[in-house]
C-alpha cells in the first residue's frame, strides 16, 4: 500500500480523485470529496466537508464544523473559523435542481473568516481581509478591510498580522501611512485602497 504523505483520522472519509497535499492533517469525521483539491500542510479540523472542485492552497486553518462548497476556492494562509458558512446559490430551490449553476467565492491568501459568519457566494474575499464572528457578508471585500455585523459594514483596515492599522489620515487626497503594531511593517491608505509598503528595516520601504 502507498504511504500517505498527509494524516487522516481514521473516521475520516477519503473519497478517491481527490488531491491532499504533504504535511496536511484531517480530524475527526470529516469528509473530502472526488476533485477535491486540499494544499500542502493544511489543518482541516473536525465535522469538516469539503465538495467537489473546491481548491484549499497551502497552510489553510479550517476549523470544526465548516462546509466548504462547490465554487469555493481559497489561496494560500486562510483561516476558516468554527462553523463559518459558505453558500453557493444565490436562489436555491428544494424543487428546482440547480446543480451546476453555483456562484464563484474567491477567498484571497491571508484572510480570516470569523467563527459563524456568512459568506454569500458570488462575492470574492480580499488578501488579508478580516471577516468579524458572526458578520454576514453580501458584497465583495477589499484587501485589508475588516467587515463586521449583518449586513457586514467596513469597521477599518488590518495588517497582514492581524492587528487593526492607525493611519495617520484619511488617504483621500494624499497617502495616509499606519504600521502594524507587532511587525512595524508600513501600509499605505490612498482613495479608499490599502497597498502592504514593507519591514520599515528596508530602505526600499522609507
Amino acid at each position: 500500500m502507498e504511504e500517505k504523505s498527509y494524516f487522516a483520522h481514521p473516521t475520516a472519509v477519503i473519497d478517491e480523485a481527490c488531491t491532499i497535499g504533504e504535511g496536511t492533517r484531517i480530524w475527526h469525521f470529516s469528509h473530502i470529496m472526488s476533485g477535491a483539491v486540499v494544499g500542502k500542510n493544511c489543518n482541516i479540523g473536525q465535522n469538516v466537508v469539503i465538495s467537489p472542485d473546491v481548491t484549499l492552497g497551502t497552510n489553510v486553518k479550517v476549523q470544526n464544523n465548516v462546509s466548504i462548497y462547490t465554487g469555493v476556492t481559497c489561496g494560500d494562509d486562510v483561516f476558516l473559523g468554527p462553523s463559518c458558512v459558505f453558500t453557493n446559490v444565490t436562489n436555491p430551490r428544494s424543487a428546482v435542481n440547480r446543480r451546476g449553476q453555483y456562484a464563484r467565492t474567491h477567498v484571497g491568501k491571508g484572510a480570516t473568516i470569523g467563527a459563524n459568519a456568512t459568506v454569500v457566494c458570488g462575492h470574492d474575499i480580499g488578501e488579508y481581509a478580516f471577516i468579524g464572528a458572526g458578520a454576514v457578508v453580501t458584497k465583495d471585500v477589499q484587501p485589508y478591510a475588516m467587515l463586521v455585523g449583518n449586513p457586514a459594514r467596513f469597521a477599518g483596515w488590518m495588517s497582514r498580522n492581524g492587528c487593526k492599522l492607525k493611519f495617520d489620515g484619511n488617504g483621500e487626497e494624499v497617502p495616509a501611512y499606519a504600521f502594524c503594531s507587532e511587525t512595524n511593517e508600513k501600509y499605505e491608505l490612498y482613495r479608499g485602497v490599502v497597498k502592504f509598503i514593507g519591514d520599515v528595516n528596508d530602505e526600499s520601504a522609507i
